[in-house]
């Protein structure tokens, strides 16, 4: 069966810029992801045709050998060792680049920025006209100072992770692909907190509340 056109697969033109190529195969990817189809095979071979598109097209070479010969640039590549083939490993750092957040967070060593607060204050017509000044009070975390925002309790030390043998990353097969993603169980760190802080519970951070003025 004949290989679709790369540039219908993603639902780009021609003259799309990287990034637009880019955005496509993310949009494609979130959606035809086997971890959210659950085995249907037709979103598994268009997850696989997404990549495939996004493979030659993301890369200047490849898509220049593409838009003057078509597929045809890319036969008899040997399984993908030439520069031209679709080389699996090449695909793992793409989707580690999109992907490599899905996992959870270790507790305590999480950096990721926090929700931003909205609080709504009610003035009246008086101090809208001369101006005023409120204070807020609001709930936010802080570094947890009985284990310095480690999560682990005094004297513990962190144990290797099981689930990724201690790499931080680990490595599924998804039909002819082989991806690697960050370890879900140790956000990449390749080690687990070995016991908990009693005044976190793990999370390296403790609820405060704080004054706004």
């Amino acid at each position: 069966m004949a290989k679709r056109d790369c540039y219908d697969v993603l639902g780009i033109a021609k003259s799309s810029s990287k990034d637009e190529i880019k955005k496509a195969y993310r949009k494609l990817a979130l959606k035809y992801h086997p971890d959210k189809t659950k085995g249907d095979k037709p979103s598994e071979d268009k997850f696989k045709e997404a990549s495939e598109a996004y493979h030659i097209l993301s890369d200047d070479k490849r898509k220049t050998n593409y838009d003057q010969f078509g597929h045809a640039a890319f036969e008899g590549a040997g399984g993908g060792q030439s520069s031209g083939g679709f080389d699996t490993s090449s695909f793992s750092d793409i989707f580690e680049d999109f992907f490599g957040d899905f996992g959870g967070s270790t507790p305590g060593r999480s950096s990721n920025r926090g929700n931003d607060l909205r609080y709504d204050v009610t003035i009246n017509l008086e101090e809208a006209y001369k101006g005023t000044e409120k204070n807020i009070r609001y709930t936010t975390y802080k570094r947890c100072a009985g284990c310095s925002g480690s999560g682990a309790a005094k004297g513990s030390k962190p144990i290797s992770c099981n689930y990724c043998g201690g790499k931080g990353k680990v490595r599924t097969n998804q039909g002819f692909f082989t991806i690697q993603q960050t370890c879900p169980q140790c956000s990449g760190y390749g080690e687990k907190i070995g016991e908990s802080c009693n005044n976190c519970s793990g999370n390296g951070k403790v609820q405060v509340m704080k004054m706004l003025q």
